[in-house]
């Protein structure tokens, strides 16, 4: 991805936080809860257990789909063969810097919206002008998995089944906007251009999505989990009778 998409996704990062500070705190499960100790950490064990798993997996997404793009002409169904790109191997795509060392290595043009990229004079070049489409694809993951992330912190524990993401319209008026934003610098030319990046067709949107929602599936998992220790962990944290003698 290009510097100017990772400028572009943090600053869609940040907003995502305050959004999700000013108007996602609102739990269902959040009075039916103790109050945080004097001395309890503002992130405990669990949470950072979340974070971490959930931050894994937008890694593996985003770099995938770019592997995805390069080496598979479909993925769960979806047709991914319509613009013409040539299929590479992972080897060759993780070796990509010995291009010039390979005997007969030819490309097919492909094109992305209005514009053909043909590399006839100089197939490596498939490697750096050409990843425009799949670091498109890898951006267009980053901003979809942050906004179905930001339906799981609706609530700490609760399942999207009893909070669904209409409880919180300002949530969904700001995904909106961010999404409308993305397909703004996607499909008006002078702003794909300024950004680096080329417009996605139906099927490569589909693609998105297939790899963007299980971070919604994944969380569900996790605040399952969650819900089922809920009790041993928040018992460990309350202190004793004997204790509060002491």
């Amino acid at each position: 991805m290009n510097e100017k998409g990772v400028w572009v996704y943090s600053l869609g990062f940040l907003l995502k936080i305050l959004c999700e500070e000013l108007i996602n705190n609102q739990g269902n499960c959040t009075l039916q809860q103790p109050p945080r100790r004097s001395d309890d950490s503002l992130i405990t064990a669990w949470i950072l257990f979340r974070y971490m798993v959930i931050g894994m997996y937008v890694g593996v997404a985003t770099v995938g789909v770019f592997i995805i793009w390069y080496t598979h002409n479909s993925f769960m169904g979806i047709d991914l063969s319509q613009d013409g790109h040539s299929l590479v191997s992972y080897s060759q795509l993780a070796h990509w810097g010995q291009c010039s060392s390979w005997e007969g290595f030819k490309v097919s043009p492909f094109t992305a919206g209005s514009q053909t990229f043909s590399f006839d004079s100089n197939p490596c070049e498939y490697f750096q002008q050409g990843k425009i489409k799949a670091s498109t694809l890898s951006l267009s993951v980053l901003v979809a998995i942050e906004m179905f992330n930001s339906l799981n912190a609706l609530s700490e524990d609760g399942s999207l089944v009893t909070m669904p993401p209409w409880v919180n319209p300002w949530l969904l008026l700001a995904m909106a906007v961010s999404f409308g934003l993305h397909f703004v610098i996607l499909y008006v030319p002078f702003l794909a251009q300024v950004f680096g990046i080329v417009p996605l067709s139906l099927n490569e949107w589909l693609l998105v999505l297939a790899v963007s929602l299980p971070v919604i599936l994944i969380d569900e998992v996790l605040k399952f989990v969650g819900r089922c220790t809920s009790g041993y962990r928040y018992s460990a944290r309350t202190p004793s009778a004997k204790q509060k003698e002491e």
